[in-house]
């Protein structure tokens, strides 16, 4: 085993055949900073460079979980202060998405325990996307007056059905095999057969193509590929099959089934702008070409979010005060109007995101 080339809250070595990026933060669930996105980007060229590295491994550090998500007080403290930090992290962040996608070398994600917004964006457009039984992935993003990022909308929209409208504006947990059946991972392993895994894929030979790295893979597979969630999916299709938020909840409400009723609870407790920014840029999604699109569109929503009142108040009340009673406004769906959303979709001229590599 090599010596890490990076060490902190990433650090970065080489362990046989293949580079490990592992998030170190163990007591905050590895949730990510911009530091990190930057060291995971310089560990990345280097792996790309060195010829003795045929595969990279993304793991967590710590029993919890892959990446419990951003840093999100640091970009709530930005935000109260009129800074930066949004502008700059998001752009670095979701740039690095796109890189991970389309990474020259094998590229596996370890997605065991808890998995949320950041970390799906480092692990679910990697080539090979394990989950285990612990696994736990949701992308919670509008219960904080956001949306699903970094590619979560590319991703929700390529979902079964309406499977990925479901998870994105309810912000349910998956379980390993839904994760599969949504699109967000590949293969079920048990959580006590990582450690083999792992040592396995070290030990690929050089020249070791996706192929090959499948092959290893499912030798440790528990074949499970749909769980509880797309067991509900002729319902899920049924109530969000539409284009407009008021149409989803008079369905729900329209069911008397107590799923439904959870759902209509579930939804009602999100902020309305959230939902409607959400819904939107699924749909737009659907019609996109490209994770790069997606990511080009999710970046000038952003931006709008940051200096967003429901933002700050949504994480005021889930991690700074932690009440769990934010005020959204406007408070109800109705009152969200197509002016509302404009800025979300806008334009931004100079400050677009693009994509070099």
């Amino acid at each position: 085993m090599n010596a890490p080339f990076i060490q902190g809250d990433l650090v970065a070595l080489r362990e046989g055949s293949a580079g490990i990026i592992r998030l170190n933060r163990p007591k905050a669930i590895n949730a990510v900073t911009l530091e990190m996105f930057r060291d995971a980007d310089k560990a990345l060229d280097a792996f790309e460079k060195d010829p003795a590295v045929c595969i990279v491994i993304l793991e967590g550090a710590g029993e919890r979980g892959l990446c419990a998500g951003g840093d999100i007080r640091a970009l709530w403290e930005s935000s109260h202060a009129k800074g930066d930090l949004g502008k700059i992290l998001w752009r670095e962040e979701y740039i690095l998405n796109a890189r991970i996608a389309k990474f020259p070398k094998p590229y596996v994600a370890f997605m065991d325990g808890i998995v949320m917004g950041g970390g799906v964006g480092l692990s679910a457009h990697a080539r090979h996307r394990v989950v285990t039984d612990k696994t736990k992935l949701a992308m919670p993003e509008a219960g904080l007056g956001f949306f699903p990022d970094v590619g979560g909308t590319w991703l929700l929209s390529r979902a079964p059905g309406e499977i990925g409208t479901y998870f994105g504006l309810t912000g349910s947990v998956m379980n390993g095999p839904d994760a599969v059946h949504a699109g967000f991972a590949d293969t079920v392993v048990p959580q006590a057969k990582l450690p083999d895994l792992r040592r396995a894929l070290s030990g690929v030979q050089r020249g070791a193509n996706n192929s090959d790295i499948d092959k290893v893979i499912a030798r440790f597979a528990a074949g499970e590929k749909a769980g509880p969630v797309a067991a509900m999916q002729p319902q899920i299709d049924r109530w969000f099959a539409f284009d407009r938020m008021q149409d989803i909840l008079a369905a729900l409400k329209a069911d008397p089934a107590e799923r439904a009723q959870a759902t209509l609870k579930t939804l009602g407790e999100k902020s309305p702008r959230g939902l409607a920014v959400t819904l939107k840029l699924l749909r737009l999604a659907r019609q996109s070409s490209s994770l790069e699109e997606c990511l080009k569109r999710e970046y000038r929503a952003a931006l709008e979010v940051f200096v967003s009142e429901d933002f700050r108040e949504g994480v005021r009340a889930a991690v700074i005060d932690k009440d769990r009673n934010p005020k959204w406004s406007p408070p109800h769906i109705e009152d969200v109007t197509p002016e509302m959303l404009a800025p979300y979709f806008a334009n931004i001229g100079a400050n677009e995101l693009a994509f070099d590599r």
